[in-house]
């Protein structure tokens, strides 16, 4: 991992001045967390194939944690997906069938190993939790697990107690289970990999302290003295007006190239509003807290400039989609300014242009050179000839953002982006795609 690593003392306050902490079980946790290391784990929902930028905040709390020298369980829940989290929703999910979890685990395994090391002496560990479920009975259940909480405990959780003052939606009998199925979660991977601390979104602190429970009340049982287990939560990540983060107008932003591009990624981050963007930066950046200072009064004093919005999507896009791709989406936002084309591949010009107006042409035509007014013409950004060489004259054209002034000036196949495409533009802002195939 290529960010600077945290020691262990000193870790959980700067988890705090991130304002990362939002919850924990004790306050002993910070002494515990500085003394040693030790193994936690992050349960992840397979409602999709993906993961979208909203659940940034796990997989980077995670990766601080790995680097902090900290060892990470990712749990994906192959079991629990099946059954669907009450936390935070106002009525039930859709169920989804076992194939399509199945699916959707693989697809996030391939999105959580681009976050954690899994090789080295502090490697991560990546687990499904139908790898413990699948074996056990609906009585081996209610035995080992439900006995060991009330009704009475359980609904006075915030996500039960709401859902049942709803009468409209109500809570179904499997949904209620949710929270013994992932406190069983805990209670398995503390006696298999000795892991003392649960982390998540403030949404699932009655999940998460479901499962401190179990830990106590099943050693209590079993006449043994329960090892002492945490939990802790982080606020959700919502934008300033309270909102949920990661929707843009086409829908979720996700983590994979195929659902959203890296231009796409990059735009949206780029677009943040300046009373988000210092809070993303804290929480999702491995920016030390010196340079996330400076940031903050750069935004105060010269909001203009959008440096922390630059910062963000550099960081973020870098880490998610890697060098190459944020330089060719930053180069990419340049060009819709009057950068150089040149420097965009085809894949990447049709995502900057897409809401551009379009003219497909033949290939002889640019072979023998063509002439830029008759092109003018043709894509009607001028009415007529003589009206585009007047807008050459006025020095008002563009080929690939290059200012025309030639009025006999000719589009040749050296000037094909990509072997395929030139943009005409008219003013500031009347870009037009020509396509020659």
């Amino acid at each position: 991992m290529s960010q600077h690593q945290t020691p262990l003392r000193g870790f959980y306050e700067e988890l705090e001045a991130r304002g990362i902490v939002y919850q924990v079980t004790g306050p002993e946790l910070r002494d515990e967390m500085e003394k040693e290391s030790m193994t936690l784990y992050c349960g992840i929902d397979p409602t999709a194939d993906s993961l979208h930028i909203g659940h940034m905040m796990g997989l980077i709390t995670m990766r601080r944690f790995q680097l902090a020298g900290h060892r990470v369980i990712a749990v994906v829940g192959g079991a629990t997906g099946l059954i669907g989290d009450p936390s935070g929703k106002s009525q039930e999910r859709n169920l989804l069938d076992r194939e399509r979890i199945e699916h959707n685990v693989r697809g996030i395994s391939k999105v959580v190993s681009r976050f954690l090391d899994f090789e080295g002496s502090n490697s991560a560990i990546l687990t499904n939790n139908m790898n413990w479920f699948e074996s056990m009975s609906i009585l081996d259940f209610l035995r080992d697990v439900g006995k060991h909480f009330t009704i009475n405990y359980m609904i006075a959780k915030d996500s039960v107690k709401s859902r049942l003052e709803d009468r409209e939606n109500g809570l179904s009998y499997t949904e209620f289970s949710y929270m013994l199925l992932q406190g069983y979660d805990f209670y398995h991977l503390n006696r298999e990999h000795q892991c003392r601390l649960q982390i998540g979104g403030a949404d699932q602190w009655g999940n998460i302290t479901a499962g401190t429970e179990m830990i106590r009340r099943h050693g209590a049982w079993e006449g043994k003295a329960a090892e002492h287990v945490w939990g802790l939560t982080w606020p959700l990540l919502t934008k300033s007006d309270g909102t949920k983060f990661g929707k843009s107008e086409s829908g979720a932003v996700w983590l994979t190239p195929d659902k959203t591009s890296p231009y796409q990624f990059y735009q949206f981050l780029v677009r943040t509003p300046d009373a988000d963007v210092m809070s993303l930066i804290k929480y999702l950046t491995f920016l030390n807290l010196t340079e996330i200072g400076r940031l903050e009064a750069s935004l105060k004093a010269y909001p203009e400039k959008r440096e922390a919005q630059s910062a963000l999507a550099r960081e973020l896009t870098t880490l998610v989609h890697g060098e190459a791709e944020y330089l060719k989406a930053k180069a990419a936002t340049e060009a819709l300014f009057g950068q150089d084309l040149s420097v965009l591949d085809s894949k990447t010009l049709l995502e900057v242009f897409a809401d551009a107006p379009s003219t497909d042409c033949e290939m002889a035509e640019v072979e023998k050179g063509f002439p830029v007014v008759d092109l003018m013409v043709r894509t009607r950004l001028s009415n007529s000839k003589g009206e585009a060489r007047k807008d050459i004259q006025g020095g008002g054209v563009y080929v690939n953002n290059v200012r025309v002034t030639d009025g006999a000036a000719l589009v040749n196949l050296t000037q094909l982006i990509d072997r395929s495409y030139v943009v005409l533009r008219k003013g500031k802002k009347n870009h037009h795609l020509v396509a020659f195939r």
